[in-house]
């Protein structure tokens, strides 16, 4: 069990996915309560280092989200200012513009 819990690479290359299943393992361990006191000492300080690299995954996403939500979706006018929220049009194939719906 304390093998797998060392790191076997910089957390750098660890994903979020990763993590958070490398995380859950840990809990389902602790939980099992029949690891030695080393072991679970072991296993808390994996999983609370594990738990702030996903929080922190998560938080650089939200504020992707954010910016994208309060940049892209916006209508700027030709002199600077912004308008609503610019309505999306839906994608039509070229050509299909008079294709026979009347």
């Amino acid at each position: 069990m304390a093998g797998q819990l060392k790191k076997s690479g910089a957390q750098k290359s660890l994903d979020f996915e990763s993590a958070v299943v490398e995380l859950e393992q840990i809990v389902v361990d602790m939980e099992a309560g029949k690891l030695p006191l080393e072991d679970s000492l072991a296993a808390y300080k994996r999983g609370a280092e594990l738990l702030s690299f996903c929080r922190g995954r998560l938080e650089d996403a939200q504020q992707q989200v954010s910016v994208l939500e309060n940049g892209v979706l916006k209508d700027f006018s030709a002199n600077g200012e912004t308008g609503q929220a610019a309505s999306i049009k839906p994608l039509v194939p070229s050509g299909a513009e008079g294709s026979g719906r009347d």
